[in-house]
């Protein structure tokens, strides 16, 4: 899994089974890998790349990916049923009838010799949906025990159920947006999110970035790194004020966009929410959003793990599901159709 927050590669080695109609998993052992910075801005600016340029770099990544993976299975002895990628998303512009994740699935299987399930997203993108969120359905079928599950990644995603069907939709922003002021000063990110908390509110960079239009769509709905990069960073280079009041600023509004999304959802007195992702971890971020969510939500962070890898996990149970020919993608989540069993199967050779 690479996802928009360009942090690395996130690999984990997951056992996941059925009994009685209940699936059951375990995360045995993960890794992170650090992006260069050569690679981040690869990346970054392949969704700048002429066809030719992007499918040269689809073929290149999906070898790299293949040499990760070998290394991963090589460190920890591993027995590999097969391997289950997300790639990294360029382009997704499904109002146009398409998505592209790059990590070719061919020189994947070839460099491993193993089994490969990806291409995730086409199919639904091809039945009208909108090819995201995928993680819903591990949510529904994992994780049905908490009423909200929230994924604080470079954007920022909700799943839960509502009159019957499981809902699910990118909020926003998170992580993108902190990020990309830190590098501002050259830094990764805000650890703990204590510049963050040094800061005060700029009322005008606020206002702007909750006037976003994206905000007032109705799901099912998703955004990417297309729609930061043209509606969301004009704003915030536009802004003169210190890292700590961008930060801070920052973080009320993701937080402030969240509980508006949840309190309107929210039928009983307590509602459980699980929080995973990289954000989870930003204390001054998960304390702010608690604040905001005024004692009506009771956040529920895991093990760090599984904060980190459970998006992850759910790759490999899609790809389970795909393998079973067993729905994998809800129409209920992304707008499609119908249901599908998505993902597209390489055979080594």
């Amino acid at each position: 899994m690479s996802g928009t927050s360009l942090d690395g590669l996130d690999l984990a080695y997951c056992q996941i089974e059925q009994k009685n109609e209940q699936w059951f998993f375990e995360i045995v052992k993960t890794k992170s890998v650090s992006y260069t910075e050569e690679m981040r801005l690869q990346l970054q600016n392949a969704l700048h790349l002429r066809a030719d340029e992007l499918l040269t770099f689809n073929a290149s990544y999906g070898t790299w990916l293949g040499t990760q993976c070998n290394l991963f299975i090589e460190q920890y002895e591993l027995k590999v049923d097969a391997i289950a990628s997300h790639g990294h998303t360029v382009h997704h512009r499904p109002e146009k009838g398409f998505t592209y994740q790059i990590g070719s699935g061919q020189h994947l299987a070839n460099v491993t010799g193993h089994q490969v399930i990806c291409d995730f997203r086409t199919n639904d993108v091809s039945l009208g949906g909108q090819g995201a969120p995928l993680v819903p359905i591990g949510d529904q079928l994992l994780f049905s025990r908490f009423d909200f599950c929230l994924n604080l990644g470079g954007i920022s995603n909700i799943s839960f159920n509502h009159q019957g069907k499981r809902i699910a939709y990118d909020i926003g922003l998170a992580n993108m947006i902190l990020n990309h002021i830190t590098k501002k000063i050259n830094l990764s990110f805000d650890h703990d999110g204590i510049m963050a908390s040094r800061g005060v509110l700029n009322d005008d960079m606020l206002k702007r970035l909750n006037a976003l239009a994206y905000y007032e769509l109705d799901f099912p709905k998703s955004t990417g790194y297309e729609w930061f990069l043209k509606e969301v960073v004009p704003i915030v280079d536009s802004i003169n004020d210190t890292i700590e009041n961008l930060l801070h600023t920052a973080v009320h509004h993701i937080c402030e966009q969240i509980s508006h999304q949840i309190l309107l959802y929210t039928n009983k007195p307590t509602s459980t929410m699980l929080v995973t992702g990289g954000g989870a971890l930003n204390s001054f971020l998960m304390k702010t959003l608690q604040s905001k969510l005024k004692g009506n939500i009771e956040i529920i962070t895991s093990d760090k793990i599984l904060i980190e890898f459970k998006e992850t996990l759910v790759f490999a149970f899609m790809g389970v599901l795909r393998l079973e020919q067993k729905i994998n993608v809800l129409s209920s989540v992304t707008g499609a159709r119908k249901d599908s069993s998505s993902g597209v199967i390489f055979e080594p050779s």
